[in-house]
């Protein structure tokens, strides 16, 4: 996942060049979160760089995100909106519900804008509505996930994680990439069971 922040939040950029250097060298799957205003205007050049999914903030999205989640569409990716730990998750339920539905929701789990922050484990409120309301939707979680933290994210229904600081800062880190990923799926299955 690459963050692009412009304005949203006071931090650097990573834009369409890294993008487009990354997918020279992968055919994973790049993520792009964008808190940024005006998410319109990074629609065609992170389309043409090779982003596979576009994540908007509905805070910065409220007047022109059918016109965006299109736009998105339009070019070939997957569209996903994001939400800041104060805004209410009802703020989601109209892209979701949508006749052109946003395919995953971001639940932020800090504030945007730096790494390195202490998860805030009351977001899983949020993470179990999303999951109860729409058992299908992607939910993603951004922000303190790590071994620590993975289980309790996982068990309220996240099925995507995004983690920087303990994947980066970490010794091993294909193990923590490993551990987290294991987490979601054990998660998943036990759902599939209940």
């Amino acid at each position: 996942m690459l963050s692009l922040q412009k304005h949203f939040v006071p931090n650097l950029t990573i834009g369409a060049p890294v993008i487009e250097s990354l997918r020279k060298h992968t055919k994973a799957y790049l993520d792009c979160h964008l808190m940024v205003t005006n998410p319109l205007d990074y629609v065609e050049p992170l389309a043409k760089a090779g982003a596979s999914g576009f994540t908007f903030h509905v805070e910065a999205s409220k007047n022109d995100w059918k016109e965006l989640i299109q736009k998105i569409k339009s070019h070939g990716m997957r569209p996903g909106v994001s939400l800041k730990p104060g805004t209410p998750i009802e703020e989601v339920f109209p892209l979701v519900e949508a006749e052109n539905p946003v395919v995953m929701v971001l639940v932020m789990t800090v504030e945007p804008g730096f790494g390195g922050q202490k998860f805030m484990p009351e977001m899983m409120d949020k993470v179990r509505m999303l999951r109860k309301k729409y058992p299908s939707l992607d939910i993603e979680v951004d922000g303190g996930l790590g071994p620590s933290t993975i289980e309790v994210a996982a068990s309220a229904g996240a099925n995507c994680i995004v983690a920087g600081s303990s994947v980066f800062g970490a010794p091993e880190p294909a193990q923590v990439i490993s551990l987290l990923r294991n987490s979601v799926e054990k998660a998943q299955q036990q759902t599939l069971i209940q």
